[in-house]
């Protein structure tokens, strides 16, 4: 999954990924973005509280997915989970 800071959806997501069996690998773009700029576009919404990168990753880290840091780390990541089985 690849989400960007603003919306819910990927938090969202994070509930339904609690009731997968099959690993979730995720990034989440915008997490040098400061909290105190509007950015751009709408999709970059903050809903009170909710839908910053941080709210985004822990959501997803507390679901069992496996958060990349990077872009870069994607495919270690995929790889990891691939070597294991």
């Amino acid at each position: 999954m690849i989400g960007e800071i603003g919306r819910v959806q990927e938090e969202d997501a994070a509930e339904f990924v609690k009731k997968m069996s099959k690993p979730v690998v995720a990034y989440i773009a915008g997490k040098a973005a400061p909290m105190e700029r509007k950015m751009g576009h709408a999709g970059a919404l903050v809903e009170e509280g909710r839908g910053t990168a941080t709210s985004k990753i822990e959501a997803l880290l507390d679901a069992g997915a496996q958060v990349a840091e990077s872009p870069e780390m994607i495919d270690k990541l995929v790889k990891a989970f691939l070597l294991k089985t």
